[in-house]
C-alpha cells in the first residue's frame, strides 16, 4: 500500500496489509517510532522498496467511507501546484479527531464499519467527542431533526430588487443553467450582493444540490449565518478554526454526509467533502486572509475555482474591489462580469473627502476638520467609526535623550505599547515577547521615554477624554481575544450601544451598522511606502470597504480621509468609488513592469540562526536555478533578506522566482526543488516555496 504520511519528506511510503485497502481511507502505521494516521493512496503490484523493510499497517480506521474521488483529485492538485507532498496536504485539511492515531484500532465487524476506542491511557478524550458526533449525527431523532426543514422564504417575502440586481440574478441563473464556468458578481458596498447569494443558493438547494459558502474572516461568520438560517433553513453547517474539536468534527461529518445543504466556512471549508456540490460562492474573494500563510500556502479562492471546473459547477466570485487577477480574468472574458453599480436601498454611496494634513494642526493624529464632524455626529444622534490600522497604544516608545527605542529582543522589530487592565507592557507583534515598560531609557537612564505614534488603544483613550458624553467602543484583535467577545462587541455596535467605533480591518468589511453615518480615517498612508508591490491594491479595497460601512441605512453619510499626499491615484480614484479607474490605472503599472496578472511568481525562503547562511543556500539554489535547462524563460533575481529579518531569533532570507509562462516557472521548480534539502543541510533551519506568493 502507497500511503500519505503529514510529513516533510517527498514521496508515498509503503506499508503492507493482508488484504486491499482502498484509496482514501485512513489507516494507522508506525512511521519511526512514532504513530502516525496516514491515508491509502494506491495499492501498488510491488513495494518501492525491498519487502523485508515494509511494514505492516496497524490498523485500517474504517469509520468512515473512503474520501470521494473529487476530494482526492482536489488534494492531488493542490499538492502538485503547490510544491507540496501529498501527505501534507490531504492530513492537515481533516478535523483533528481524524488525525489522532490514538484514538482508533479501525476493526471492522461483520456488521459494518466499527470505531473502537483504544484502551491505553490518555486515548479515549478524543474517541468520546468522535462517538459524540457520530451519536449527534446519527441517530434517529438527531437525522430527523436535522432533515426538517423550517422552510425558506417564499418569492414574495423576499426583497424586492433593484434593476441592476434583477439582471444580475439572470446573469447568475444563466451560469446555473449552464452547470460551470465563473462569475465576477462586482457590486459597490451596499449593492445586494448577499441577497444574490441566497437566491442562487436557494435555486441550487430546490434541485437537490449543496452549497459551499466562502468568507475571509471568522468574525463574518455569524452575520452571514443568521441571514442564511433566516432565509434558507436550518441545514447548514459552519466550519472555521475557532470551533472546538467537537463542534469542527460535527460540522464537517453534516456536510460530508448530505446532511447540511449549505457549508459556511473560512478558507479551511474548501476542503470538506461534498456528495452533492451545486454552487461554490467566495465573497469578498479579493481578501488576503484567503491565502494560506504556514504549510501548505494555498488560495482559497484559486482553489475553487479549480475544484469548481472539476466538479462542472458554477463559481460565483464576489466583491466591491475585484483582486486585480480576478479584474484581468473577467475584463478577458474569461469570467463573467455582472455588475451591481448602485446600493440596494436607494442610498447614495458616501461622501468621500480628502483632508491634506501637511498643513494641519493635529490634535493626537485628528484634523480640526475630522474633530469637528465627529462632534457633528455626536449631536445629531448618528454614530461614528475611527479607523486606524494599527492595534495597540503606540507602535514604539522612544528615549526623548537619546537613540533608544523598544527593539524587540528576539526580533528586528519594534515592541509594541499596549494597554493591559490599568497598566502598559511592551508585546511584539511577531514572536508575542512581551515585557513591563521600563521605569527609565535602559540606555542612558533618562526617565523621559514617550510613546510615538498611536494605535486603537491610544485613539480610544483620546476620544474618550475628548467626548466625554459619548460611548466610545473599541474593536480589535486584542478586544476580541477571548471566545464570543467579537460577537458581543458587534451586538452593542449594531444594536446602537456605541456613538464612536474605533477599529482595524475587524470592522471594515461584511458589517452593516444602521446608524453609522460618518468614518473617519487615520494613517492611510503608511501602505503607500511598502515595499510590495500590491500595496497601492490593498490599500484602495481597505478604504473602499471601509468607507462602505457608511450610510447604507440613511442618507447623508460621510468619510474623512487624512492624507498627506491627496493627488495620489488611490485617493483620487477612491473620491469617485471609482474601481474601474484604479484597476486600469494599476494594471497598466503592472503590465509595464512584468509583476502579476502579466507573470507567475514563486518565492524560496530559507530560515537559518544567521541570514548569511540562509543567503548562501539561497545563492546556492540560485547557481543551480541558473544551471538548469529549465530556467530558460524564468528571471531569477538576486537573494535578499526579509524586511523583519529576524523572528524569534532566526534570520531568514528570499529568493524570487519569475516568469511570463506559468509553465516554464513549475517546469523550473520540478527540476530544482528535490535537490535542495542535499544543499541546506547544516546551518539552514528550514527552506520553503511559495507559489502566487501574496507578500514580498
Amino acid at each position: 500500500m502507497a500511503v500519505a504520511l503529514d510529513v516533510p519528506l517527498p514521496g508515498l511510503f509503503d506499508y503492507s496489509h493482508d488484504r486491499p485497502v482502498a484509496p482514501g481511507v485512513r489507516v494507522r502505521v508506525m512511521f519511526g517510532r512514532r504513530a502516525m494516521v496516514g491515508m491509502v493512496w494506491a495499492v501498488r503490484d510491488a513495494p518501492g522498496v525491498s519487502a523485508d523493510r515494509v511494514r505492516p499497517i496497524d490498523a485500517v480506521l474504517d469509520d468512515l467511507p473512503p474520501m470521494p474521488a473529487d476530494w482526492l483529485r482536489l488534494a492531488e492538485f493542490a499538492a502538485h501546484y503547490y510544491h507540496r507532498p501529498l501527505g501534507e496536504v490531504l492530513l492537515p485539511v481533516l478535523p483533528p479527531s481524524l488525525r489522532k492515531p490514538a484514538a482508533y484500532t479501525g476493526a471492522r465487524s461483520a456488521g459494518g464499519p466499527v470505531c473502537r476506542a483504544d484502551r491505553r491511557p490518555g486515548a479515549s478524550r478524543a474517541m468520546r467527542k468522535r462517538k459524540d458526533a457520530d451519536a449527534a449525527d446519527t441517530s434517529p431523532g438527531a437525522q430527523a431533526a436535522v432533515r426538517q426543514e423550517p422552510g425558506p422564504a417564499r418569492d414574495d417575502e423576499d426583497p424586492v430588487l433593484t434593476d441592476a440586481q434583477v439582471n444580475a440574478l439572470a446573469g447568475l441563473r444563466d451560469l446555473l443553467a449552464a452547470g460551470t464556468g465563473v462569475a465576477l458578481l462586482h457590486g459597490v458596498t451596499g449593492s445586494g450582493k448577499t441577497e444574490l447569494y441566497l437566491r442562487l443558493a436557494r435555486d441550487v438547494l430546490a434541485a437537490g444540490r449543496q452549497v459551499l459558502l466562502l468568507v475571509p474572516e471568522i468574525n463574518l461568520t455569524p452575520q452571514l449565518e443568521q441571514s442564511v438560517r433566516a432565509r434558507l433553513g436550518d441545514r447548514l453547517a459552519v466550519i472555521h478554526s475557532r470551533l472546538s474539536e467537537g463542534d469542527r468534527l460535527r460540522a464537517w461529518l453534516r456536510a460530508s454526509r448530505g446532511q447540511a445543504d449549505i457549508l459556511l466556512g473560512t478558507r479551511l471549508a474548501l476542503f470538506t467533502p461534498l456528495p452533492h456540490p451545486g454552487l461554490i460562492v467566495v465573497d469578498e474573494e479579493h481578501d488576503a486572509s484567503y491565502k494560506q500563510q504556514d504549510g501548505l500556502r494555498y488560495s482559497a479562492r484559486d482553489l475553487a475555482v479549480w475544484r469548481g471546473h472539476d466538479l462542472g459547477i458554477p463559481v460565483v466570485l464576489g466583491s466591491a474591489t475585484p483582486s486585480l487577477e480576478t479584474w484581468r480574468h473577467a475584463q478577458e472574458g474569461d469570467y463573467r462580469l455582472l455588475s451591481l453599480p448602485e446600493r440596494a436601498q436607494a442610498q447614495p454611496l458616501p461622501e468621500i473627502r480628502l483632508v491634506d494634513t501637511r498643513r494641519a494642526r493635529l490634535e493626537q493624529g485628528f484634523t480640526p476638520q475630522l474633530l469637528d464632524a465627529l462632534e457633528d455626529r455626536l449631536t445629531q444622534g448618528g454614530q461614528s467609526l475611527v479607523f486606524i490600522n494599527r492595534r495597540g497604544y503606540a507602535p514604539v516608545l522612544r528615549c526623548a535623550s537619546c537613540a533608544w527605542v523598544s527593539q524587540c529582543r528576539r526580533c528586528t522589530a519594534h515592541m509594541v505599547l499596549h494597554r493591559l487592565g490599568g497598566r502598559h507592557v511592551l508585546q511584539c507583534h511577531h514572536c508575542g515577547d512581551a515585557m513591563p515598560v521600563p521605569r527609565a531609557c535602559p540606555d542612558c537612564g533618562d526617565p523621559d521615554i514617550q510613546p510615538m505614534g498611536r494605535g486603537t488603544q491610544r485613539v480610544e483613550e483620546f476620544l474618550a477624554e475628548r467626548f466625554p458624553g459619548a460611548r466610545v467602543l473599541r474593536i480589535d484583535a486584542d478586544a476580541t481575544r477571548l471566545k464570543g467577545s467579537a460577537e458581543a462587541l458587534f451586538a452593542r455596535a449594531h444594536a446602537g450601544e456605541a456613538d464612536i467605533l474605533v477599529g482595524t480591518q475587524m470592522v471594515s468589511k461584511g458589517h452593516d451598522f444602521a446608524r453609522l453615518g460618518l468614518v473617519g480615517v487615520l494613517n492611510a498612508d503608511a501602505m503607500l511606502f511598502s515595499q510590495d508591490f500590491r500595496a497601492p491594491e490593498r490599500l484602495f479595497a481597505q478604504l473602499m470597504q471601509v468607507a462602505g460601512r457608511a450610510g447604507r441605512r440613511q442618507g447623508g453619510a460621510q468619510v474623512i480621509v487624512q492624507t498627506d499626499y491627496p493627488e495620489q491615484t488611490v485617493y483620487q480614484a477612491l473620491l469617485r468609488h471609482d474601481y474601474a479607474r484604479f484597476a486600469a490605472h494599476a494594471l497598466e503599472e503592472r503590465r509595464d513592469l512584468g509583476l502579476p496578472p502579466f507573470s507567475s511568481q514563486a518565492l524560496l525562503t530559507a530560515q537559518a540562526v544567521r541570514v548569511r547562511d540562509a543567503l548562501d543556500f539561497l545563492e546556492a539554489a540560485r547557481a543551480r536555478a541558473g544551471g538548469l535547462p529549465e530556467a530558460a524563460g524564468v528571471r531569477i533575481h538576486d537573494p535578499v533578506p526579509l524586511r523583519i529579518v529576524r523572528v524569534a531569533r532566526v534570520e531568514r532570507a528570499q529568493l524570487l522566482f519569475e516568469s511570463d509562462g506559468r509553465g516554464a516557472l513549475h517546469r523550473l521548480l520540478r527540476a530544482l526543488l528535490p535537490g535542495l534539502d542535499e544543499l541546506a543541510r547544516g546551518a539552514v533551519q528550514h527552506w520553503g516555496i511559495e507559489i502566487d506568493p501574496q507578500e514580498i
